[in-house]
């Protein structure tokens, strides 16, 4: 999709009530003018792809042109997902059973889809696992995931009955034994790593970046339901800054468990930045996608792939005091693919 293409279709289908109250609520934060603030809104739309919603979370009204330019916004994140991923090849990501099928070798755990015609071998999954998660086949957020207790239900067949209501668009799998370092940070969710790559044309696996994403109160560690993420030096596996929540809370420490999150480590990092390489090389025709990495006593694992792989947790305004975005990391990318290039 082009910029020009991009644009037309956010101002037919923009929320305007809803960009009059962002503006609303920046105007009470600078006592700037309305008016003031919708050109401003405007011009981060055409110059940058930036929306309502990016110009108020970035705070790009406290950013100068040169550090507006450093962001990658809605708008330009599109732009790569246009780039670098197949239309055609996205659904290898985006539904989870043929996600499980396609990297099962990366998944590190026991699953079933449920077909509706496949009675017998969801009953055997189910006298394998007493609890287990129970995952829509397509959507995001953690939005429909179910832990399962098999126990809250008469019989395994009871249990299947109410299972196979949502067929064909649900899985099951084994729920992940986290490693004890991570699980010590939260245990009541598996806590992943979102680690972001671009396979270029040359074949090479770029990483990106990677967040920290954790639990908080939920079994899911989703920022957008109701966890916390923290941004993480890539080189190093290690959490360099404090944890935010959707409400904006910090934590160097995790507020249910008391244990450190700013400064922790991952385990066999070397090995995770391995995984994702290798796994950005299954499917190429999506070159750009964001690994929900989790790890475990035996190594890390895949929870799963994002085609879309989203832009705003990179570059929260608590974790940019420098106020820069991470937008010169793929321009970088960008320019060694260059040198490689025939």
């Amino acid at each position: 999709m082009g910029k020009a293409t991009y644009l037309v279709q956010r101002v037919l289908n923009m929320n305007y009530k809803a960009m009059w109250d962002k503006i609303g609520s920046i105007h009470q934060k600078t006592g700037r003018s309305r008016l003031a603030i919708f050109w401003d809104m405007r011009e981060c739309a055409v110059k940058y792809g930036a929306g309502y919603m990016d110009y108020d979370l970035f705070e790009m009204y406290n950013l100068t042109p040169e550090q507006r330019d450093t962001y990658l916004t809605r708008g330009r994140n599109n732009e790569l997902v246009a780039k670098y991923n197949d239309k055609a090849h996205m659904d290898e990501l985006g539904d989870k059973i043929k996600f499980n099928a396609k990297f099962a070798p990366f998944l590190r755990r026991d699953w079933v889809p449920v077909t509706g015609e496949n009675r017998e071998e969801v009953l055997a999954f189910l006298a394998r696992h007493s609890v287990f998660m129970a995952k829509p086949s397509k959507g995001s957020c953690g939005w429909g995931i179910e832990k399962v207790n098999r126990e809250d239900y008469p019989s395994p067949e009871v249990l299947y009955e109410h299972l196979a209501q949502r067929a064909p668009l649900l899985e099951l799998e084994q729920v992940i034994a986290q490693h004890p370092a991570v699980a010590a940070i939260y245990p009541g969710a598996i806590n992943t790593v979102r680690m972001v790559t671009i396979r270029g044309k040359s074949g090479t696996v770029y990483l990106v970046t990677a967040m920290f994403r954790i639990g908080n109160g939920r079994f899911v560690d989703n920022f957008n339901s109701g966890g916390m993420v923290a941004p993480m030096d890539p080189a190093t596996g290690t959490v360099i800054d404090r944890a935010l929540d959707k409400q904006k809370n910090l934590y160097v420490n995790h507020p249910a468990t008391g244990t450190p999150i700013q400064g922790f480590t991952f385990p066999d990092w070397d090995k995770a930045v391995e995984l994702v390489k290798q796994a950005a090389q299954v499917v190429p025709e999506v070159g750009y996608v964001g690994w929900d990495v989790c790890f475990t006593p035996e190594g890390p694992c895949l929870v799963e792939g994002n085609q879309f792989p989203g832009h705003d947790i990179y570059q929260l305004p608590v974790h940019t005091p420098d106020k820069i975005g991470i937008m010169p990391r793929f321009r970088a990318i960008q320019a060694e693919e260059a040198k490689l290039e025939p």
